[in-house]
């Protein structure tokens, strides 16, 4: 237990629930996802050249309990993972732009004030430096840890991320759907290239969330509305695999095919700050598909899940 003077540590919110609590159980089935998820060469033969020489920097990880979409967040860190091998070592930070679910007015990106995020068996340890200079850099930051207390949106992520690229320190940082996401991600990276540091970004985010439970089924419930759901989703995807950062809070805004636009946005921003111009989406499903084999479900409600690959 942290001590009066000492920097507090963020117990998990949703460990038990979302991904298992066992120390050992949680990092052989984060284990198990990572080796599961096949190399992009392997998908992609005709571009394995440029694959194998492609370093990807960042992506978008779905959020979801790891029953539904754990395998799915695994494909993107995976990926980014095998492509700084092998000196996984030499990345210094994973910055984890996340979706907003605490329902608090919100308008600038949110820092926590936490030494470390608590983990089954262990703690990812937060880049306390980094934050530092970020939050100093712009008034686009703030810090507020009643975001991060019961966020799942990064934490579900952290046990794959100490597993796949256990060196590194993270970074959570909440971005609402503005329009200055965009700026938030530049600035991000301007602070990170500043500090010399090599970094991933992730963006964890949901796509549509379709049916009667969420209030919005513009196509009628069953198989039909979630193929509309499925082109919903699609519509966003393409825009990110073009590259185009700036409409992307806008068309989330319009067409509600992300719970995390903003952090997509950021970071698809901070990524192109280090050069990245390539977007590739690896897998894309929802929740009725991932949980046919293992819970089956009614076609009324679904959730929209994609890994994608920046770089």
């Amino acid at each position: 237990m942290a001590g009066p003077t000492d920097v507090p540590v963020r117990k998990p919110a949703v460990a038990g629930l979302f991904y298992p609590d066992d120390p050992a159980q949680c990092r052989a089935t984060a284990r198990a996802f990572l080796d599961r998820a096949s190399p992009l060469r392997e998908r992609e033969p005709g571009a394995a050249n440029e694959a194998s020489r492609r370093r990807w920097i960042g992506g978008i990880v779905p959020h979801a309990g790891w029953i539904c979409s754990g395998a799915i967040a695994a494909e993107t860190i995976a990926a980014v993972a095998r492509s700084a091998a092998p000196a996984q070592s030499a990345v210094d930070v994973v910055v984890v732009f996340g979706a907003v679910h605490t329902p608090l007015p919100l308008e600038r990106a949110v820092l926590d004030s936490f030494g470390a995020w608590q983990l089954p068996g262990d703690a990812a340890h937060v880049a306390r430096e980094l934050r530092g200079r970020i939050h100093q850099a712009s008034q686009l930051f703030s810090t507020d840890d009643r975001f991060h207390l019961r966020e799942h949106a990064v934490e579900v992520e952290l046990p794959l991320v100490r597993e796949a690229l256990p060196q590194a320190a993270v970074l959570p940082v909440e971005v609402p759907l503005v329009e200055d996401a965009v700026e938030i991600g530049k600035r991000t990276a301007r602070e990170v290239i500043d500090a010399n540091l090599r970094a991933v970004f992730l963006a964890s985010s949901d796509l549509t969330h379709y049916g009667p439970a969420y209030h919005f089924a513009p196509a009628g419930v069953g198989l039909h509305g979630l193929d509309w759901a499925a082109g919903n989703d699609r519509r966003l995807l393409d825009l990110v695999e073009r590259f185009d950062v700036e409409r992307v809070v806008s068309e989330v805004g319009e067409n509600l095919n992300a719970c995390g636009g903003g952090a997509i946005a950021a970071m698809m921003a901070a990524c192109r700050e280090f050069g990245a111009n390539n977007a590739r989406v690896l897998r894309h499903a929802n929740s009725y598909q991932t949980l046919a084999e293992v819970a089956p479900q009614p076609p009324d409600n679904a959730v929209g899940y994609a890994a994608v690959v920046v770089g």
